[in-house]
């Protein structure tokens, strides 16, 4: 056996026994509708965080990582709460990646606001989770958080996402609890789409593997 083979079936024997249907992603953002059709929809709540979109992406009327990076680190340094070392534009490209629906390389209003309330919800959750008061979810925290996110996973993905994103100690700090989150929410409610009779099971041909892999 080679190395790749042993790569994936360590994988799969980790996630074989989780079941899906216990997963709770959110629902998917609306399509793009035309700008004029959109603002006539939108309540006031939604009018006035597009006034604020408005300053934040600029002429173009999207945010790039670069763009998104720059705003996440403007708001979490205003919260002494949260430990963080900051957005790197790796992370906050995965994470237009995996929102960016119609593959502009940039996000909308409408998947921008999709993340930026999935953010607010998520960090409410670190907050209450972080019993100790430390500014981390520790890895005693993580099954907690990442179940009243809607993922109760087990034990050994707890593990493989600690490695991933927590540090030395286990600890996993606020800008890799939102990336991971994003990541795993987006993953869940692609795996559900592609899932249509609900088996549990899908089928992917490679060329579909590595849009869903390599554009995330």
């Amino acid at each position: 056996m080679n190395l790749a083979q042993s790569l994936i079936g360590g994988i799969i024997k980790v996630v074989s026994n989780v079941d899906p249907s216990h997963f709770t992603p959110s629902n998917p953002p609306p399509p793009r509708r035309p700008l004029h059709a959109s603002q006539i929809q939108e309540n006031d709540e939604e009018k006035q965080f597009r006034r604020v979109f408005q300053q934040l992406a600029g002429d173009d009327m999207e945010v790039s990582p670069k763009e998104l990076m720059d705003i996440l680190n403007k708001v979490v340094t205003k919260h002494g709460n949260l430990k963080t070392d900051g957005f790197s534009i790796e992370s906050c490209r995965s994470m237009v990646a995996v929102m960016d629906s119609d593959s502009t390389g940039k996000l909308g209003f409408h998947e921008f606001k999709y993340l930026w309330d999935n953010i607010k919800k998520w960090q409410a959750i670190y907050l209450k989770q972080d019993s100790d008061r430390s500014g981390l979810i520790s890895a005693s925290e993580l099954p907690a958080a990442f179940k009243a996110a809607g993922f109760p996973l087990n034990e050994q993905l707890y593990q493989l996402i600690s490695r991933r994103y927590s540090d030395e100690n286990g600890n996993m700090d606020f800008d890799n609890f939102i990336g991971c989150l994003v990541r795993l929410d987006a993953m869940c409610r692609a795996f559900k789409t592609l899932d249509k009779d609900n088996s549990g099971t899908i089928d992917l041909d490679i060329k579909e593997w590595l849009q869903l892999t390599m554009y995330s």
